[in-house]
């Protein structure tokens, strides 16, 4: 029985020994990303633009949401999502022109929707709204179930509008060399955490959901090319990925729009 007991203490110790170990290099790790130089906003990216042959029946497509829906880690509107997006949409079958709108702001959580919904609501209403948040809710520690509460309150509104919404749900955070493990992975999972809840939220507000998680997290880990020079914003390449990906979302949005 000592020998058991020894034995039992040991493996004691060395999951306290373990847990302290482990804690202390995620507090480590924590530090290092809150002290990382990351890409900055660049105002001119949320400036209008339009996208498409001048004699094509116009579209309006606004952004809301964080950094990314704002395009930082690029430097020219045709590289952001958006941009990319409306070429895309320019080029397509139906041949629109895109009139591109960013209401979004770099650094804002799924709290802070509410204010971007309502200028997106002043002048010409947008043909369709493009939601790209949780980035931030995720960064932060909230609740995921607070975080997607917001975003489906923001859904209804735009959608009570008359507004057709889509949703790209938080990005894998697995992905983001911004971040070493075992944070990486403490961060991956509460990423995919907040995606699932989002999804639920904007599905119940009547948004059509884009999982960038499940549809363009293996490219991101694959491919360190999609994210800019601070291993956590997307890159030019990174933004075409997420383009394509909410391409056909954005065009069942906007065929739904037609057909009401």
């Amino acid at each position: 029985m000592s020998v058991v007991r020894r034995f039992a203490r040991l493996a004691t110790v060395t999951v306290i020994a373990g847990t302290v170990g482990g804690a202390a290099v995620l507090a480590a790790q924590a530090v290092a990303a809150r002290t990382r130089t990351y890409a900055k906003p660049d105002m001119r990216l949320a400036m209008r633009s339009s996208i498409g042959a001048a004699g094509k029946p116009p579209m309006r497509l606004v952004l809301l949401g964080d950094a990314t829906a704002l395009g930082v880690g690029v430097d020219r509107v045709a590289d952001t999502v958006g941009g990319q997006l409306a070429a895309l949409l320019a080029e397509g079958s139906a041949g629109r022109r895109v009139e591109l709108s960013s209401v979004a702001v770099a650094g804002s959580r799924s709290s802070d929707l509410a204010t971007q919904v309502a200028r997106a609501l002043v002048g010409p209403k947008p043909d369709v709204a493009l939601l790209l948040v949780g980035t931030n809710d995720v960064m932060h520690l909230g609740r995921a179930v607070d975080a997607a509460e917001h975003l489906g309150a923001a859904c209804r509104r735009l959608h009570d509008a008359a507004i057709p919404v889509v949703v790209g749900t938080c990005p894998d955070f697995g992905a983001l060399r911004a971040f070493a493990p075992p944070l990486r992975q403490l961060l991956g999972l509460r990423s995919r955490r907040m995606a699932r809840q989002q999804a639920a939220a904007a599905s119940a507000a009547g948004a059509v959901v884009v999982d960038l998680a499940a549809r363009t997290g293996a490219v991101f880990r694959a491919d360190a090319g999609t994210l800019c020079h601070d291993g956590f914003h997307p890159s030019a390449d990174g933004y075409r990925v997420w383009a394509h990906a909410l391409l056909p979302a954005v065009e069942e949005a906007t065929a739904v729009r037609g057909a009401a």
